[in-house]
């Protein structure tokens, strides 16, 4: 067993609570590491306000980065002392998991997101608080990364070099890595398509940045917030559209020339948002839906604009194989290609419900907790 101390959520909308609680023994095919860094993303702020199942009380936390301390016994691809990123989890088994599609997995939601156990029902954290006290929900996205600890799924974890920060790693695992995957393995732009990016949040930008990788004509990113936009430009993108200031639907016909877009990515889990951006398709475009709103959100779409063979698309973790992806989003850092540290913020742990704020504030693209 090992003591750690993780931020709780005891109820849907209750703040994040600092406690000791204890984590199991790692099994065969699990892995116990240090944590250094953890992002912050939109669907732990989603799951602590109740918008999605998750059994509450439980440790959230699903972009960890740290240190490898112990491997259990079927363990391969890493060993102690090895960095590393963690990412979401799948059983390795089923035909899209062979297939190079994890993060479409046929048990992706009760192994990720709504069962918080490991796949047989068994606990991977448990706390000491009396008698009834009841369960604790763990095992998020295969990790729970929210504590100094975590007891990892193989699958979930992923090795980094030594000599790149964890605090600018830690985002890989999902927010960087659903926007880089969604234009790489998604839409594919073609040479000299436009794209147009509905969100300048983590996700958007990294898929912003993405985008400006290949060969297209424009990058256009839409916002409502001045300061996301500018860092927009920074980032590449060859225009803006202010979305609280502008018509956005007018302004993409203007930038376009009338003709639309042919790649969109909607970030922002807003319905309204995502007719904009099916609106605003080209004949044969494609928009990839990566916005998670609350369970049971609907989107009222014009069926005849499909017709010109618009295609929309979801999306779960850029539909990324993680051995790969994230290797290859690593080595662009490297290189400079793709700046994430420019979205990050730091908090230590202990001010977790500060960086949850500025996140929903939007004063924040990403914040990152560090721990000691």
């Amino acid at each position: 067993m090992t003591e750690t101390l993780a931020a709780v959520v005891n109820k849907p909308g209750a703040p994040f609570s600092l406690e000791r609680i204890t984590l199991d023994e790692p099994r065969p095919d699990e892995i116990l590491v240090r944590l250094t860094a953890a992002g912050v993303c939109h669907t732990d702020l989603t799951v602590r306000d109740g918008h999605l199942p998750f059994p509450l009380p439980g440790v959230l936390g699903h972009e960890g980065a740290g240190v490898v301390e112990r491997v259990g016994s079927w363990v391969g691809r890493v060993r102690p002392g090895d960095h590393v990123v963690l990412t979401f989890t799948s059983c390795g088994t089923c035909g899209t998991c062979r297939g190079g599609h994890p993060a479409y997995c046929a048990s992706w939601l009760p192994l990720n997101l709504l069962g918080g156990t490991r796949g047989d029902g068994t606990a991977t954290l448990r706390r000491d608080c009396g008698a009834g006290c009841g369960g604790l929900g763990g095992h998020f996205f295969g990790q729970s990364s929210f504590a100094t600890h975590a007891l990892v799924d193989e699958r979930s974890v992923v090795r980094v070099p030594a000599d790149v920060p964890l605090t600018t790693l830690a985002p890989f695992g999902c927010g960087i890595q659903t926007g880089v995957g969604a234009v790489l393995y998604v839409l594919r732009p073609r040479p000299g398509s436009t794209i147009a990016v509905f969100g300048a949040g983590a996700v958007g930008l990294a898929a912003l940045m993405a985008a400006v990788l290949g060969p297209v004509r424009q990058v256009i990113a839409v916002d409502r917030l001045a300061p996301r936009l500018a860092l927009a430009r920074k980032l590449g993108a060859t225009a803006v559209v202010d979305a609280a200031e502008e018509d956005t639907a007018a302004a993409l016909v203007e930038l376009t020339d009338g003709l639309g877009v042919d790649c969109a990515l909607e970030t922002t889990g807003n319905p309204g948002v995502l007719r904009t951006a099916i609106d605003a398709l080209a004949p044969r475009g494609e928009v990839a839906v990566i916005g998670a709103p609350p369970m049971g959100t609907e989107a009222a779409i014009d069926v005849n604009g499909l017709l010109p063979g618009r295609r929309i698309t979801g999306v779960t973790l850029g539909d990324s194989e993680p051995e790969q992806l994230i290797p290859l989003m690593v080595g662009l850092h490297r290189q400079g290609r793709l700046p994430v540290e420019q979205l990050i913020r730091t908090y230590p742990f202990a001010r977790i419900e500060e960086a949850a704020a500025d996140m929903t504030a939007g004063t924040t693209i990403k914040p990152v907790l560090t721990f000691d």
